[in-house]
């Protein structure tokens, strides 16, 4: 049977994105075992918290190398911090190392910006992808962070939201995908997004794409 797998490292927001799947008719099953990964259809790597407590964890139990080889093949969705932890470092503590999926890193709103960066607000979408089949520009998620990334190559941005600055709220390259925001918590425009995802990983039926 085709599953998600959810990395569990001890930081993130586990059964609310496995019952949001699992309510759009996909499987998921929350994982610890890093030798397991590839042995799903797609992989979700959620997130609550600080990049430096999540990246040590990540280290500690063994799942730098198995994200990095399922990353390249298997659909991967990083979820807010899990997003952060796709770039290369983050000044949340000292510069501290991410899994370098992607170039750039992640950076802290500008001072008078008011943080944590909490509630709804809009997406801009820059670009086509099937993550984003049948959501509108404009359309409304949810966000909890105080931090966000800084791609360095701007072609990675599918998405870009406004707080105080315009910040990429959305990556996509090749089998990554990374949202800044919640889409567990992010109602009807949520569901879709993780719907897509299921259909990215064909667990669900491509039908839309």
């Amino acid at each position: 049977m085709k599953k998600l797998a959810i990395i569990d490292y001890g930081m993130g927001n586990l059964r609310s994105v496995q019952k949001a799947i699992e309510r759009l008719g996909g499987k998921a099953e929350i994982l610890t075992r890093p030798e397991e990964l590839l042995k799903f259809s797609g992989v979700v790597l959620p997130g609550v918290g600080s990049f430096p407590a999540a990246a040590e964890r990540l280290r500690e139990n063994q799942w730098i190398e198995p994200i990095r080889e399922a990353a390249v093949r298997r659909p991967f969705l990083g979820i807010c911090l899990g997003l952060q932890l796709f770039f290369e470092s983050s000044e949340e503590g000292e510069a501290a190392e991410g899994l370098g999926l992607l170039k750039g890193g992640v950076t802290r709103f500008p001072a008078g910006v008011r943080i944590p960066h909490m509630g709804w607000n809009r997406l801009k979408l820059k670009r086509s992808h099937p993550i984003f089949d049948g959501i509108g520009n404009g359309e409304y998620v949810y966000f909890v962070h105080s931090y966000y990334p800084a791609p360095a190559d701007p072609a990675v941005t599918a998405a870009t939201t406004d707080y105080g600055i315009e910040f990429a709220s959305a990556v996509a390259k090749d089998n990554l995908v990374g949202v800044q925001f919640h889409p567990e918590k992010s109602q009807a425009v949520g569901l879709r997004i993780l719907e897509n995802f299921l259909k990215m990983t064909k667990i669900l039926p491509r039908d839309n794409f």
